[in-house]
């Protein structure tokens, strides 16, 4: 697997790499072998992986399209590089949830579902035509009653108006329906029914024209409008959108007024009778999409046909390969917006996997996400396999099984932010055991068992839970202690945990969802660390805190305070430049001349939380960083705009926000994700704190240091899906190594023995 550095055309050269803080970086990557890239978090491993070699190839690929087609794409800087030679196409294979409309299936986004359409169009008895009939997408397969959507909403009337009150009253209680809208303008002016007559009174005609009447052109004043009921206007408006898609008061009042059921006439399957009548061995194509992954790769097997024997083979091999990476406990009908990040990764990884493309760069970041130790060593094989069909294969990842298969190891560092962005060692894994790094030291550390385990100090019971595939499980948690919740991918985890824990009083959840903001919420901001530090600046300045608010009076008139300017070019790709008024510092020339102990607001924002903490040695601004230091999270700037956050850093930041409360229960959900071997060490310190502290801590994990640091220990399984939902262990991790036979405890002990 050596590569020989003369022959550099089977290398990827990098030449003065800065993009964000990268130091004039410069390497050689080997093409066709699989590079593991570590370092701690912040050290500069995206900035090197994907804002530069995978961002530059793809804005290459882009520029070969024709300006039309490109404005259609999202716009791609040129990297701060020097020169990058030797790219292939790269195709990044991110923890981006796939995308939450409702019709988007994990069927649907693999093909797998394709391939069963057509099998179906031609073995299906009896044959009702092409495989467009099988579409729930298509007006040929769709059910007429839900279109498509295997459930069908009612209004709550109720929800919409007071029955009460007249129109002129304020009877209309929907969005934009206020008294003196525009809305209730055009149905007050109606002429269809008496403003001031209250609703209770209307006849049976006012009612129907009031919530049902089609569009129609009415008069308000000399000027035409359209007027229309308000349960039409609800359902062509805000139903038939995918509900992520409405603003958050609209989704809010949408959640409360609308009723959703599964469609009568289809009974939730999506599909016409007709599709649903045609069958393969008794079962139809809905029932086949119901089935577990596992189950119909089995179901596949048994169709024996020559004629669609390749199509057939297809199939099995695309389901065989999501059973392999830990996926077999899915069907093809889940809604693909439904799936955690890992699991979104490993599905498009699996799509890519069947593809006849050779010498591509694929990237992925972390893809162990989500793993169970069990299911590690499959994405092992899948990544060795996309390599061995002669494929460059770039990792992200901290997990050090996955590092240990690496050709080629990148090490960044040595710390995070201002403190990393240098090569710190490349070469073999030997080598790294070798070098002294930071990585190289951690590789092969291990936590240890504790050496005693705290005494729980009451309970929390779980009676009787059967949310998703949970089987009717009662389990004891105990409080004031830390424990964690073990088992594989799909095993009932976070049903049992999310289902059953969360949402009670005092249970705080911290978890990787996205946080809602636009891109001008940063660290400060959510973390209502600006107030203090604007108020500080107006006391030093003798003026107001408004002025150093990026939101507010101090913004820069240019770009409305974002630092960036966004132009549209029509037919040309939109390009966000930054601002040449404030040269990206966001604030008018005059904010800027205010300084707090020599530093400009802008300064302050683009430090680093290990150097503000520094820098603000007292007060309410300290508290807050140091519990962000706390949680890992030191290097990330104050101004960072939140949507360049992972999953695991925002759920440090969630993290850090709740510790400020008064707290009973906390529930973390895979709270190493996203961190180095070096940093796990703290984040154990961290939760042993929280439980010193008077807590009770509830962690979801798979990483075993986690594992071993535990008080107590309930493990779920004994698989996926349909085979999982049972308590298959409770006891102290002690307890596990010694007598459990569990997949978590073969691991466990595998790992606190080596």
């Amino acid at each position: 697997m050596k590569v020989t550095p003369a022959d550099s055309h089977t290398l990827i050269q990098v030449r003065g790499a800065r993009e964000n803080n990268l130091k004039d970086v410069s390497l050689d990557l080997p093409k066709r072998r699989l590079t593991v890239f570590t370092g701690v978090s912040g050290s500069g491993k995206s900035s090197l992986v994907f804002a530069t070699i995978a961002a530059e190839s793809q804005r290459l690929i882009n520029e070969t399209y024709t300006a039309f087609i490109q404005s259609f794409m999202p716009s791609v800087g040129r990297p701060d590089v020097d020169e990058l030679r030797n790219l292939s196409a790269a195709i990044v294979v991110d923890q981006e949830r796939m995308g939450a409309n409702s019709r988007s299936t994990v069927g649907t986004a693999t093909d797998a579902y394709t391939m069963l359409r057509i099998i179906f169009s031609r073995l299906g008895e009896p044959n009702i035509g092409t495989s467009g009939a099988f579409s729930f997408n298509l007006p040929d397969g769709m059910c007429p009653e839900c279109e498509g959507a295997g459930e069908v909403s009612t209004v709550d009337v109720d929800q919409l108006l007071d029955r009460e009150l007249s129109l002129n009253e304020g009877a209309l209680t929907l969005p934009y329906y206020t008294v003196d809208s525009w809305s209730w303008q055009i149905m007050v002016n109606s002429g269809f029914y008496d403003p001031d007559k209250k609703l209770k009174d209307f006849t049976e005609q006012e009612w129907a024209d009031l919530l049902h009447k089609d569009p129609v052109k009415v008069k308000v004043g000399s000027n035409g409008f359209t007027y229309e009921g308000l349960v039409s206007k609800m359902q062509r408006t805000w139903l038939a959108k995918d509900r992520d898609g409405l603003q958050p008061h609209i989704r809010a009042f949408v959640d409360r007024a609308v009723v959703f059921a599964r469609c009568p006439l289809c009974e939730g399957a999506r599909l016409t009778q007709e599709a649903l009548s045609s069958k393969i061995d008794g079962v139809n194509i809905a029932e086949c999409s119901a089935m577990q992954l596992n189950d119909l790769a089995d179901f596949v097997r048994s169709i024996e046909d020559t004629g669609t024997a390749p199509l057939l083979a297809n199939l099995l091999d695309l389901l065989d390969s999501l059973t392999e990476i830990g996926l077999g406990y899915l069907s093809l009908d889940r809604p693909s917006g439904t799936l955690s990040g890992g699991e979104a990764q490993r599905v498009k990884m699996v799509r890519h996997l069947g593809s006849s493309i050779t010498d591509v760069t694929y990237v992925f970041d972390e893809p162990t996400i989500g793993l169970h130790p069990h299911d590690i060593q499959r994405m092992n094989d899948l990544l060795l396999r996309l390599r061995d069909k002669g494929n460059t294969v770039l990792v992200v990842e901290h997990k050090p099984e996955v590092v240990a298969i690496a050709d080629h190891v990148v090490d960044i560092g040595p710390g995070a932010g201002t403190a990393g962005g240098e090569i710190c060692y490349t070469g073999d894994v030997p080598g790294l055991r070798a070098s002294g790094t930071l990585t190289g030291r951690h590789l092969d550390h291990r936590a240890r068992l504790r050496d005693t385990v705290r005494t729980p100090k009451g309970q929390l019971p779980i009676k009787g839970a059967d949310v998703h595939n949970l089987k009717n499980v009662s389990v004891d948690v105990p409080l004031g202690v830390l424990t964690v919740v073990t088992g594989v991918a799909g095993s009932g985890k976070s049903s049992l945990i999310h289902g059953h824990v969360s949402g009670q009083d005092g249970v705080v959840v911290a978890d990787q969802s996205p946080i809602r903001g636009s891109r001008r919420s940063n660290p400060a901001t959510y973390t209502n660390l600006l107030t203090p530090i604007r108020n500080a600046f107006a006391k030093a300045n003798g003026v107001k805190a408004a002025l150093f608010s990026a939101n507010s009076e101090g913004a820069c008139p240019k770009c409305n305070g974002l630092g960036l300017v966004y132009t549209d070019l029509a037919m040309m790709q939109g390009v966000a430049s930054v601002c040449e008024e404030c040269r990206g510092e966001r604030f008018t020339p005059e904010v800027l001349t205010y300084r707090l102990n020599g530093k400009n607001i802008s300064e302050v924002l683009g430090m680093s939380v290990a150097e503000a903490y520094d820098f603000f040695p007292s007060g309410q601004p300290h508290t807050i960083l140091g519990r962000l230091a706390d949680v890992g999270l030191g290097y990330l700037r104050l101004g960072q705009p939140l949507n360049t956050l992972s999953g695991g850093e925002r759920q440090r930041l969630k993290l850090a926000i709740h510790m400020a409360e008064k707290s009973s229960t906390y529930v973390l959900d895979e709270p190493t994700t996203g961190l180095h071997l070096a940093d796990v060490d703290k984040l154990l310190a961290l939760l042993d704190r929280l439980v010193d502290d008077g807590n009770s801590v509830i962690v979801i994990e798979h990483h075993q240091a986690v594992m071993a640091h535990a008080d107590w220990i309930i493990d779920l399984g004994p698989g996926g899906g349909h085979d999982g939902g049972e308590v298959v262990f409770t006891g102290t991790p002690a307890e596990l190594v010694t007598n459990g036979d569990t997949l978590t405890a073969r691991h466990l002990r595998e790992y606190v023995g080596s």
